[in-house]
């Protein structure tokens, strides 16, 4: 989906873009552009909350919980002229509709733009040599120190990561957010946790009760279907394979899900191997999710002439999804 909604209280203007924000060229508002930049007044907040009770409003209730995963928020302005009525400054047409008696455009709070883009120079923090990535990809690699990086508040933070050995050349690295949390309600703290809340076909081994439980989440974007069932085959999986905590020297999916995004996964991922369901519908809206600890692992699948495999994680992704997925 991509929508928009006006994102200041006037009637006067268009509640939506409609197609302009997919249809028209878009370029940065920087502090030299010419006209006067009308200030937000509704919050993202309350515009995501105006999308959910819209794409909600024919679902079955109660819904337990909604997340939005993945997604990108941008502010758009839309050149607009007042000539005694306002103008729709793309097609020079006058506004459709009746003009209110008291309405004025400088009433409305705004000016100049202020200088909205920051730069951050790709040099690692740490030794100074120049950091790679994809032009999507929100974690950086240097390769002289071994490092990853991460933008934070006007600089780079550095990141616990690692990758799971493979000793064959045709394999594609996958980066996935591993989390270590806290949930309230449950006893989900290791593998012989997992396999009695999730009811797995499996007699419980020595050991089991020391071998810590972690969340898995995809740490790059794919359609939502795909999505889910990566989500809940890694996290029943638990690979247990040793980390080594260097960057892997084959191919590389970019990181473009940020660990935010990753968290808000957590209460989804509970429902998708919790038995019986009917024990997580009663708990979701009171479980409290409280993470602990994460770090970005990279596995190894192989190239298939149509997909990346996973055989041991029952887990196979189209390439063309992938490919594509740099769209959502």
């Amino acid at each position: 989906m991509d929508l928009s909604y006006q994102a200041i209280e006037a009637p006067v203007f268009p509640i939506s873009l409609g197609f302009r924000g997919q249809a028209l060229k878009l370029r940065f508002v920087t502090s030299n552009l010419d006209g006067r930049f009308l200030s937000p007044a509704v919050s993202l907040r309350k515009v995501m909350e105006k999308f959910t009770r819209r794409f909600t409003v024919t679902m079955p209730k109660p819904i337990l919980h909604s997340a939005h995963i993945g997604e990108s928020l941008s502010l758009v302005y839309s050149p607009y002229y007042v000539d005694d009525i306002p103008y729709d400054a793309i097609l020079n047409e006058p506004l459709p509709g009746n003009l209110p008696k008291d309405f004025k455009i400088d009433a409305l709070p705004g000016g100049k733009p202020e200088k909205s883009i920051h730069f951050l120079p790709t040099l690692c923090p740490h030794c100074g040599w120049d950091l790679t990535g994809e032009r999507d990809s929100l974690v950086l690699h240097c390769r002289n120190c071994d490092s990853a990086w991460m933008e934070g508040t006007q600089s780079f933070q550095k990141i616990r990561f690692g990758h799971i050995p493979d000793g064959t050349d045709n394999v594609m690295f996958m980066p996935f957010w591993r989390i270590k949390a806290d949930i309230s309600g449950l006893e989900l703290r290791s593998y012989a946790d997992l396999v009695k809340i999730a009811n797995l076909p499996k007699v419980i081994q020595k050991g089991w009760e020391s071998t810590g439980f972690r969340f898995w989440a995809p740490a790059f974007k794919v359609r939502p279907n795909t999505f889910l069932r990566i989500l809940k085959n890694m996290t029943i999986s638990q690979p247990r394979e040793p980390i080594d905590e260097s960057l892997p020297r084959g191919n590389v999916t970019s990181v473009n899900l940020p660990l935010q995004e990753a968290l808000e996964t957590i209460k989804i991922n509970l429902t998708t191997f919790i038995r019986p369901k009917q024990r997580i519908e009663k708990q979701l809206e009171t479980i409290q999710v409280n993470p602990v600890s994460y770090v970005l692992v990279y596995v190894p699948f192989t190239e298939k002439h149509h997909d990346y495999t996973h055989a041991a994680f029952h887990v196979a992704i189209n390439k063309n999804q992938l490919r594509l997925s740099t769209n959502l």
